[in-house]
Formats: structure tokens, C-alpha cells, sequence
């Protein structure tokens, strides 16, 4: 199924797109930093409770959104494409890495489930890996969708 966007169209769902897009992996950048701060609260103490508040909010009004709103856009930009790109190597490495994107979403959502009833088992160290995941994901996807290696 194809849509046919007007140029005008198009450019406003590209542009939304790509704010979205920045808010979401701002979000996704920041949220495991605050598990690693909270790694280092001692359990029920105020700074706990503080990274609780912070994170849920983070992570329901700003990463939750943004993640919408992404995939809501990029859908609309995604049908706008001919159907025959729909099989490239770059769409289909993109779709890929977005994907992972969003188990990365599920897995921080998870985490900071744990961290909301005190059961974290992870590390800091851990965190400070996950926090590299998104960056390493959108590198791939800008590259996928400007330079279109393949």
C-alpha cells in the first residue's frame, strides 16, 4: 500500500519525524544514566525516590510520546516510499535497527519497573553499556537512511 503525500505534506511528517525522533533518543540517552545514578542510592533513601519520580516521568511523558509520535511519522514517510524500495538493503537495515530500538525501549521500561520496587539486580557498569546501545542504533539508521549503503 502506497500513499501519495504532497510535497508540502511530506516535508511537515519529515520534519515531525524527526523531532520526534530527537526527543525519543534524548530520552533513550538520559534514562540509563539515571539508572546508574540509581544504582548508587542507597534503597529508600530521598535521592531513590527522587530518580523514581524522574525516571517515570522521563520515560512516560517524554520517551513514551516521542516513541509514538517517531513511528507514527515514520510510518507515514515509510507508505509515502514506492513500493519496490520497500526490499533495500538501507529500508530494510533501517526497519532492523529500529526494531532493536524499540526492544530497547522495552527492556528500560522493564528496568525501571525494577528500580520502582526496589528490585534492581543490575549494575552500574551495566547501565553504562546499555547507555551506549541506542547511540550505536542511531548512528546505524542515519547512516542506513542518509548515505543508503546498500
Amino acid at each position: 500500500m502506497m500513499i501519495e503525500l504532497s510535497s508540502d505534506a511530506y516535508l511537515w511528517i519529515k520534519a515531525l519525524h524527526i523531532i520526534s525522533v530527537m526527543a525519543w533518543m534524548a530520552g533513550m540517552l538520559y534514562l540509563p544514566r539515571l539508572f546508574v545514578y540509581h544504582c548508587e542510592a542507597e534503597t529508600g533513601s530521598e535521592l531513590s525516590e527522587k530518580l523514581k519520580i524522574m525516571e517515570r516521568r522521563l520515560l512516560y511523558a517524554i520517551i513514551t510520546p516521542a516513541m509514538i509520535a517517531s513511528l507514527l511519522f515514520g510510518s507515514l514517510l515509510f507508505l509515502n516510499l514506492d513500493p519496490e524500495i520497500w526490499l533495500n538493503g538501507w529500508v530494510i537495515a533501517k526497519g532492523v535497527f529500529s526494531i532493536w530500538l524499540f526492544v530497547m525501549y522495552d527492556m528500560m521500561r522493564k528496568w525501571r519497573n525494577d528500580f520502582e520496587a526496589d528490585a534492581n539486580t543490575k549494575s552500574q557498569k551495566f547501565y553504562r553499556m546499555m547507555n551506549e546501545v541506542p547511540t550505536v542504533l542511531m548512528i546505524g539508521i542515519v547512516i542506513f537512511v542518509v548515505v543508503k549503503p546498500f
